[in-house]
């Protein structure tokens, strides 16, 4: 008899805890934490990719050392900050985590559109190798971002919602922070930069020879 009463006390709760939304806070916790380690995984790609890409640059236009050292320098900031799962729920420290990746790539920006002046580095093997990379990485972190938006606004959307806000508040679950629409503006429309065009820009014009 009291296993039966047992039994019947843990169903109870199974279908109080289902009915009251714990169980589906649970889960859209768990997509935002996947989602979330999937943006942090193509951000650390890119990062990666930083160093190679600064001394390639630097062996054929060494004179740019300040755009070369915001690039350096903005690297340094995004790897500064750790960004552990906790991070999503402190909107202070995911700004500061939003800040510096906008950062980050607005000085790869300014990198690539200082490329279009140098020719041999626009043909150079290695640097078509490492901004195809760098391309396809800046894909996958848009890809990347979307999802986690997304699981966001849907967990966002559930916690806030009656009577799920009751039990969400007990046990202590709190909206997450998201990415700003400045922020998703900014990297929707990157520098139009195409490495694939031929060097077009015309010879300047010879003085004609004196008599």
């Amino acid at each position: 008899m009291k296993r039966v009463t047992k039994g019947l006390a843990l169903v109870a709760a199974a279908v109080v805890l289902q009915s009251c939304g714990y169980n589906t806070i649970q889960t859209q916790d768990e997509a935002v934490n996947g989602a979330w380690s999937e943006v942090i995984n193509q951000y650390q790609r890119r990062a990666d990719l930083i160093p190679n890409l600064v001394e390639t640059v630097r062996g054929y236009a060494a004179q740019e050392r300040e755009v070369l050292q915001s690039v350096t320098e903005a690297r340094a900031r995004v790897g500064s900050i750790q960004a552990t799962p906790d991070l999503v729920d402190d909107p202070a420290a995911f700004a500061e985590f939003q800040q510096a990746q906008s950062q980050m790539s607005s000085a790869l920006s300014r990198l690539l559109v200082v490329v279009e002046n140098y020719p041999d580095l626009k043909s150079d093997q290695s640097f078509r190798e490492l901004q195809a990379q760098l391309e396809g990485t800046e894909n996958r972190i848009a890809v990347a971002r979307k999802r986690y938006i997304d699981s966001v606004q849907e967990y966002n959307t559930t916690v806030r919602r009656f009577p799920v806000n009751l039990t969400a508040k007990v046990f202590g679950y709190d909206t997450k922070a998201n990415f700003t629409v400045e922020d998703e503006a900014e990297i929707s429309t990157p520098p139009p930069v195409d490495f694939s065009r031929p060097d077009t820009t015309p010879a300047p014009a010879q003085e004609p020879a004196n008599p």
